[in-house]
């Protein structure tokens, strides 16, 4: 089925960013009409018939968004700066959607003395699929690590002896304490950013600017005073 050249296709990730991004559309006159929970489908109709959604996995948001497969897309800073596009790629990041918040971390064994190793210049290795943000931060830390590229399950590697600590996504913490393991830096914090397709601004622009628009309209109504 060739693509409606005057369709805007929104590309969302199943979950977290999913469910806190169905407020600001609906500020935005727009309502998911299919729950992906319960549906096969991965191309779900809207209350607009020239807004459709497509779900994909989290880390081909800004893929798909990136060469014209969506015209927009949420995706997390991690995904961003993973896809090495934080910095552009190709992709317009009109707004910082205030949703989905969470940090990077590093964290380790609670019997593993972190702080005592980075003094004494120990090699670390280092478990995570956040390869370019661990690299980047421990690099600037002048820390030496070994990075292990792991794509689930991370809080095992501490606890099988894989590696000394991890750099992954943290929230409320409680994942690390029910496995034994602490939080002992925290990298940076992690919001939802709307991403737009560059050609498609130009091209669908009198249907896009509107969407950004109300998207910003939300999030400036949603957050608390």
């Amino acid at each position: 089925m060739k693509p409606n050249a005057g369709m805007v296709t929104l590309a969302l990730s199943k979950g977290r960013i999913f469910d806190e991004t169905l407020p600001l559309l609906q500020a935005a006159g727009i309502k998911v009409l299919e729950d992906p929970e319960k549906s096969r489908k991965l191309i779900l109709t809207t209350s607009r018939p020239e807004v459709r959604v497509i779900i994909v996995r989290a880390t081909d948001v800004p893929t798909y968004v990136q060469y014209g497969g969506a015209d927009l897309g949420v995706t997390g800073l991690d995904t961003l700066i993973e896809h090495g596009a934080a910095a552009g790629g190709g992709l317009y990041q009109p707004l910082d959607l205030q949703i989905a918040r969470c940090r990077v971390s590093v964290a380790v064994r609670v019997d593993f003395d972190y702080a005592s190793a980075v003094r004494q210049g120990s090699r670390l290795k280092v478990a995570t699929k956040y390869v370019n943000i661990a690299r980047d931060f421990f690099a600037a830390k002048g820390v030496h690590v070994d990075l292990i590229k792991l794509y689930g399950s991370m809080e095992l590697a501490p606890l099988t002896g894989l590696a000394d600590a991890i750099v992954d996504l943290v929230s409320t913490g409680n994942t690390l304490k029910a496995n034994q393991l602490v939080e002992v830096e925290r990298i940076m914090d992690i919001s939802s950013r709307l991403v737009v397709n560059q050609a498609a601004l130009k091209l669908k622009r009198d249907a896009i600017r509107p969407l950004i628009d109300s998207f910003a309209a939300a999030v400036g109504k949603l957050q608390p005073a």
